[in-house]
């Protein structure tokens, strides 16, 4: 076994990593796969990680088209000055390019939203807070919120702990996320796996949209 299956083992054994499981209603969540992170050049550009996440994500975004489920994306967007980013803005100063008037802050050409698709403009790390994707996903009767996007250690994972706390069940496909850096990305995966949601492979999650798929058709 290696050093993370014994992390793992123990955590299991410690009553943690238990299994959420899909539910019956899922929406898939693409949280801040703008051209920010995949522009060369820009402050906040971040390859291989991110660009690679984008494309594990097209079949994706592919299947839960077909499967007629809710779609959202987030993107992040300040004023001029960044008084509306509060201390975000201060800790990471690379945030104050993304205005309404930058290309950065569009959603990458790979991903592009369709027109009856939700674009959740937000300020900080978590896709929930100061939002109303909360309320929003509570109208759709969404139980289950497949995440993917960047990154790993900030916004995924915060956004994933407040998905949990509002009472969804919370579905990372790991290929489709990513991090400036592996070391925060592979720790942060096991910590969401470990307390807040399933870290689980992309193809188990095409399975389940294509039974989604299945069972609109039949």
């Amino acid at each position: 076994m290696t050093d993370y299956d014994h992390l793992a083992a123990d955590y299991r054994q410690h009553g943690l990593a238990g299994r959420v499981g899909f539910g019956q209603s899922p929406a898939l969540l693409v949280i801040d796969f703008i051209k920010a992170y995949t522009t060369p050049g820009s402050p906040l550009y971040a390859a291989p990680g991110v660009p690679d996440a984008v494309r594990a994500s097209q079949p994706l975004l592919a299947a839960a088209r077909a499967a007629a489920i809710p779609i959202i994306f987030t993107t992040v967007v300040y004023a001029s000055d960044g008084r509306d980013g509060g201390i975000f803005i201060q800790k990471v100063p690379a945030l104050r390019q993304l205005t309404h008037d930058s290309p950065l802050v569009a959603i990458v050409d790979e991903l592009r939203p369709q027109p009856n698709e939700l674009v959740i403009e937000k300020k900080y790390a978590s896709a929930f807070f100061g939002t109303h994707l909360a309320a929003t996903l509570t109208a759709m009767r969404v139980d289950t919120l497949i995440m993917v996007g960047c990154s790993t250690s900030g916004c995924i994972r915060a956004s994933a702990v407040d998905g949990m706390q509002h009472g969804f069940r919370v579905i990372v496909p790991r290929e489709c996320v990513g991090d400036r850096a592996p070391e925060p990305h592979l720790a942060n995966l096991f910590d969401i796996d470990s307390k807040y949601g399933d870290v689980v492979s992309l193809a188990e999650v095409l399975t389940y949209l294509e039974r989604l798929s299945h069972s609109i058709t039949s």
